[in-house]
């Protein structure tokens, strides 16, 4: 018996199917359709626009163009709300609610009328959240991206942010600059509607979601304001109208082969240590786990070739006037699955072959040349992280890359904006900052804290970077000598808890070694003492949920009992 399509599909249960039809003929009359319109395959779309979300601000316009591109094909478009996170309009931050968009997004799916969907991502949650929710509810999906911004320019210098975010706000705080050019300088930083056009956690999840097969090939580099933005989105409109008729779901484009994919452009482009835990999320929700040690493997293997900021120099823009993301998929052919199937019908390989010929720029290097000779990722492991933390290499200063140092120690978020700026910190250029409670469930949500600021009285000294590490995250768009994802996270007895003033850590790099140079008595007896605390559980709603489901870093950071049994592990050995 054939499955039920269109407005006939996912009926209110009132006991009386023929009267749930007949009820849903009323509403859908009551909106002007006629039963031509409603006998069209649905193809829904997440409408992510909202007044707290800068990032989204063209989504109208893409809701119109992919509307235009269903109609075309015969379908017909029915746009719905769906959560919309953007990255400085949400308290705690945004991670703390990434989950509840997945639930909503899933729910959503899954509850109304849609043959396929469509859906819009941007800023740095919602790419994952759409994704994560679409795997789970299994019916055709597409995605597509608001885009990034295009560059400002302050004084000749061309800025973007948020990397330029930071770095202007450091110079600020060390009185390089005064008040009345951190102003001027606010007002380039986001010059345009968009997303963040560095190759932060927003950039690199559009370019993981073109990677994973699930974006139209072109789409992840596109500028928020391009006319060819809109294009992409009427064709995307098109294209879901097929995804209908075919009955092709996520899982069939996201295989463990795309993930492998994903994980080897993820290291090459510089992108954001927070996608690695967002393609663990993604994963999970099919029954794929990543494997951290096998990550680390493709590291030493695959060189990074975008010269982009923050590890670079150039912004989004270039990347999509040098050729999008097709430029680096091209030089990294040896590396890649070239057999994996993608949205449109066709494996990577044969979009690489269909892809325009390559022309000389010089924003993606060449696999022979690259911009540096590993990944831009390495994962660290020691009696400080014993399942693991995360360091974006590329980003390091050299000469900290291996470092010992004496701990200078926060013990909450709280604590270390209490302390930090202190003209009696204890502190040197060559102590290693630590925050605890960082984590997904101490602080709750694994703020983009692990971005410690330099203490002031060491900045107006000129200090630019430090080695700094901790259980939290830190944003894609920073750069520097941190390390982040520690775990286990210290509010559930991880050794970063363990940590006091003075103790001696060791960094090394190359050697992928984080040690506390303490003796195991020592750390026995402060373990009896007890560790850092997590923050209070909330007796009610989603903080409750959040504190009593969610998992660690190396898990994706997702609610366990959204998680099905692990089938596959990536990278393969």
């Amino acid at each position: 018996m054939s499955q039920p399509k269109g407005m006939k599909k996912n009926l209110a249960n009132y006991g009386d199917t023929g009267f749930s039809v007949f009820l849903r003929k009323v509403f859908l009359r009551s909106m002007g359709y006629s039963d031509e319109a409603v006998d069209r395959p649905v193809i829904g779309i997440t409408d992510t626009s909202s007044g707290f979300n800068a990032c989204h601000r063209m989504v109208p316009d893409i809701i119109e163009a992919i509307s235009r591109g269903i109609t075309q094909a015969g379908g017909l478009p029915v746009p719905f709300p769906v959560m919309s996170l953007q990255e400085s309009f949400i308290s705690p931050n945004s991670m703390y609610l990434r989950n509840m968009m997945a639930m909503d997004t899933e729910e959503l799916i899954r509850a109304q009328p849609m043959d396929a969907v469509v859906l819009i991502g941007g800023c740095d949650k919602t790419v994952p959240a759409l994704l994560m929710g679409a795997a789970s509810a299994g019916v055709p999906a597409i995605q597509v991206v608001s885009g990034p911004m295009l560059a400002g320019s302050h004084r000749g210098e061309r800025l973007g942010a948020c990397t330029d975010c930071r770095r202007f706000w450091g110079r600020y705080r060390a009185e390089e600059i005064d008040q009345a050019e951190i102003a001027a300088v606010s007002n380039e930083l986001a010059p345009t509607a968009g997303t963040c056009m560095v190759m932060g956690t927003a950039s690199s999840m559009a370019c993981i979601a073109e990677t994973l097969g699930m974006m139209l090939p072109g789409g992840a580099a596109i500028p928020s304001v391009y006319a060819a933005r809109l294009l992409h989105a009427e064709q995307t409109g098109t294209q879901a109208v097929r995804l209908a008729a075919s009955g092709v779901t996520p899982a069939q484009i996201m295989t463990p082969k795309a993930f492998e994919n994903a994980m080897r452009v993820l290291l090459a482009i510089g992108g954001s240590t927070n996608a690695i835990i967002h393609l663990a999320a993604i994963a999970g929700r099919l029954g794929i786990r990543i494997d951290l040690r096998g990550f680390d493997r493709l590291s030493r293997e695959t060189p990074m070739l975008l010269d982009l900021r923050p590890s670079g120099e150039h912004f989004m823009e270039d990347l999509y006037k040098a050729g999008g993301l097709t430029a680096v998929l091209r030089e990294l052919k040896p590396l890649l699955h070239l057999d994996v199937m993608t949205i449109n019908g066709r494996t990577l390989g044969e979009n690489l072959e269909a892809a325009a010929p390559a022309w000389k720029q010089h924003v993606v290097r060449p696999l022979a040349e690259p911009l540096y000779p590993q990944g831009g990722m390495a994962v660290l492991w020691g009696n400080l992280a014993p399942t693991g933390a995360i360091i974006k290499q590329s980003a390091c200063s050299q000469e900290l890359m291996q470092h010992t140092g004496r701990a200078v120690v926060f013990s909450s978020l709280e604590d270390l904006a209490r302390r930090i700026d202190d003209p009696d910190l204890d502190v040197t250029a060559d102590d290693v900052l630590v925050l605890q409670g960082g984590g997904p469930r101490g602080a709750p949500g694994m703020p983009e804290a692990g971005y410690l600021p330099i203490p002031k009285k060491l900045a107006v000294q000129g200090v630019k970077d430090m080695v700094r590490l901790s259980d939290a995250r830190m944003s894609g768009t920073a750069f520097g000598t941190i390390v982040v994802h520690v775990t286990p996270e210290s509010a559930i007895g991880g050794p970063l808890g363990l940590v006091r003033n003075g103790d001696r850590i060791r960094l090394d790099v190359p050697g992928r070694q984080l040690e506390l140079l303490v003796d195991d008595a020592e750390l026995a007896r402060r373990r009896a003492e007890g560790t850092p605390r997590a923050a209070p559980v909330p007796e009610r709603g989603y903080g409750a949920l959040f504190a009593k489901a969610v998992m660690q870093a190396g898990d994706g950071c997702d609610f366990d009992f959204l998680v099905p049994p692990a089938t596959h592990t990536v990278p393969r050995a």
